[in-house]
């Protein structure tokens, strides 16, 4: 009954405005980047993927999430993370709940506590590595806090000492 020109028709086929881009449809995981001249000096947390390319001074609590250091990077604290990738320079410990992983271009001082450890050929590391479960940990930790401090499980130390 109604018939559209053909100009009409290109009309309405050609939008007026450009159609926004949905955010979610574009971003498929949330990460968050501290740029390299960004100084930061406290107590970091965050609820999302990290990459550090700046310098940190402090102590980082990031768990359930992935952490990053950049080649870039520059931390001089604790790192609590999911899983913590270093390709820059770290100096504290290092907390990784599943895996910790240092690239070639890692240079970090400190103690590294994790599931699963990767060193690639080349990087410097100077420190301890205790490989296991946090629950593992813990669990150890508290049985030795929980153990007696007394000396009755060699009578003959006990004599000896005088007791």
């Amino acid at each position: 009954m109604f018939k559209k020109t053909q100009p009409e028709e290109k009309q309405a086929q050609a939008p007026t405005q450009p159609a926004a881009a949905d955010p979610v449809m574009v971003r498929t995981r949330s990460v968050s980047v501290i740029g390299p001249t960004l100084v930061f000096k406290g107590e970091l947390s965050a609820d999302e993927d990290l990459v550090i390319q700046g310098t940190i001074e402090g102590t980082i609590a990031h768990h359930k999430k992935n952490l990053t250091v950049g080649k870039e990077g520059r931390v001089k604290a604790d790192i609590n993370a999911a899983s913590v990738t270093i390709e820059g320079h770290v100096e504290g410990d290092i907390h990784g709940d599943d895996f910790v992983e240092l690239a070639k271009s890692a240079v970090v001082t400190g103690n590294i506590f994790c599931g699963r450890v990767k060193m690639a050929d080349g990087a410097t590391f100077n420190g301890s590595i205790e490989m296991g479960s946090p629950r593992t940990s813990q669990a150890k930790l508290s049985v030795a806090e929980d153990r007696p401090r007394e000396s009755s499980r060699d009578p003959a130390r006990t004599q000896n000492l005088g007791a």
